[in-house]
């Protein structure tokens, strides 16, 4: 339950905001109208759609105030209103009075792939010993961070935020308002690549965290990269790595049971740990590495750490494997795709054991001039792996691939589905394919 964070008073000043209505505090701030819930202050930000539209159902979901921008503020029902001139830099700004507030470590992660898993494990292995706020499923840019911030409770010790870039500039922004103190970077690898050039844009935009870390703090690094281990350069914090092959801290020994989850041995400075990882895939043991480092910069004994990953709950729609009643095996992974995370997702469905392995992909987007030949490799793969790949709405991955015109034309080309068969649903997050997976369940049942 949140306390009370924000004062009116304090939001006037802070924001330089003009009061209408009564000086009320709020617990905690909102900029969906949906999820709204007594007391919160909702934020009209004009974005995808006009905030501005929905702050008559905030107010009704029981808003104190809100914040807008419109030439003529007036307070709604019971709630005040807060006028700016730019509602999505007062976010920003709220953001970062919330982390002003707080004393422990904020730890900020980001990569080309494994940003959101990595997080949830982090919590998991923070969260044992330390009252731990993370970030809602992949809330990583200008929006995200602030809300994460702002909504971590009042006896917040360690803050996890994921940090995504859309372009040159953006995590330097989000670090200013978050101001880390440790900063871990996954991978680098093609994602977004059309946004940045090429891998060395991507690195030099992920790198940015790095640099934006002070003296005192610690950079997280995939020893197993060497574009990730070369950011080391780009700081003055201390540097502490993680990976499978090397590293600080390091996921060796790994085997999977059945469902692809992982046990292996957690090597770091503090002793050997053994570990059974309650989620899918043999590339979220690199994940779990991360999150123990991450951990252990924070202070967290390497133990405590390890025993947290047991715990462990990934948001949706990641490598979600689930048995149906007649034996069909789904792994769900459907929330966004780009060649490495594709090509992990494909060799964890080669490990299955199946009799027919299939993968239902849709495209890999913002991959720039490079995109054709991603997914005609990434085709090539799952051939060599001995997996029939179906395409949704997807050209690009060629003659190798069966290609399908919509969710409903996967489905029916699947045909008979049931013991024996497992089924990998994947692609970027504009082919929304997680309602194919939950279809497949939902006629398996």
């Amino acid at each position: 339950m949140f306390t009370v964070k924000f004062s009116a008073k304090a939001l006037v000043e802070h924001l330089n905001a003009e009061l209408h209505g009564p000086p009320v505090d709020v617990d905690g701030v909102s900029i969906d109208s949906r999820t709204v819930v007594a007391n919160e202050l909702f934020v009209a930000v004009i974005a995808e759609r006009d905030g501005h539209d929905f702050i008559d159902a905030a107010v009704q979901a029981g808003a104190a105030a809100f914040i807008t921008s419109a030439s003529d503020p007036k307070a709604r029902g019971s709630a005040s209103a807060l006028a700016v001139p730019d509602t999505m830099e007062a976010l920003g700004q709220i953001g970062a009075m919330a982390r002003a507030r707080l004393d422990g470590p904020v730890i900020a992660i980001t990569g080309s792939v494994g940003k959101t898993s990595t997080k949830d494990l982090t919590l998991a292995a923070c969260g044992t010993v330390r009252r731990t706020h993370a970030s809602e499923r992949s809330f990583n840019n200008e929006l995200g961070v602030p809300l994460t911030l702002a909504n971590a409770p009042a006896d917040t010790e360690v803050v996890i935020t994921e940090m995504g870039a859309r372009g040159f500039g953006h995590i330097e922004a989000l670090c200013a308002t978050a101001r880390p103190t440790i900063g871990v970077v996954t991978t680098v690898a093609l994602a977004h690549s059309e946004l940045f050039g090429s891998l060395e844009g991507v690195a030099r935009a992920k790198g940015e965290l790095v640099e934006s870390l002070p003296r005192h703090g610690v950079a997280v690094l995939n020893a197993d990269d060497p574009m990730v281990m070369a950011m080391a350069e780009r700081t003055s914090a201390e540097i502490l790595t993680f990976g499978l092959k090397s590293g600080d801290v390091r996921a060796a020994n790994i085997e999977l049971d059945d469902l692809l989850r992982p046990s292996f041995t957690m090597i770091t400075p503090n002793g050997m740990f053994p570990v059974d990882l309650p989620i899918m895939g043999t590339h979220m043991a690199l994940n779990a590495a991360g999150a123990v480092a991450a951990a252990i910069a924070a202070g967290i004994d390497a133990s405590d750490a390890v025993a947290g990953l047991a715990g462990a709950e990934l948001s949706p729609w990641r490598m979600e494997v689930v048995r149906a009643p007649n034996g069909l095996i789904v792994i769900n992974d459907a929330y966004n795709a780009n060649p490495t995370s594709m090509r992990a997702a494909l060799n964890a469905l080669a490990q299955v054991q199946a009799s027919d392995r299939v993968a239902v992909v849709g495209t890999m987007a913002e991959l720039g001039e490079e995109g054709k030949d991603e997914h005609l490799a990434v085709a090539a793969e799952a051939a060599e792996l001995g997996i029939r790949l179906i395409a949704v709405d997807a050209p690009d991955y060629g003659d190798q691939a069966v290609h399908v015109l919509g969710r409903d034309e996967a489905r029916s080309v699947l045909g008979d589905i049931g013991e024996g068969i497992a089924v990998l649903v994947k692609g970027s997050r504009v082919a929304g394919l997680e309602a194919v997976a939950a279809e497949l369940l939902a006629a398996s049942s």
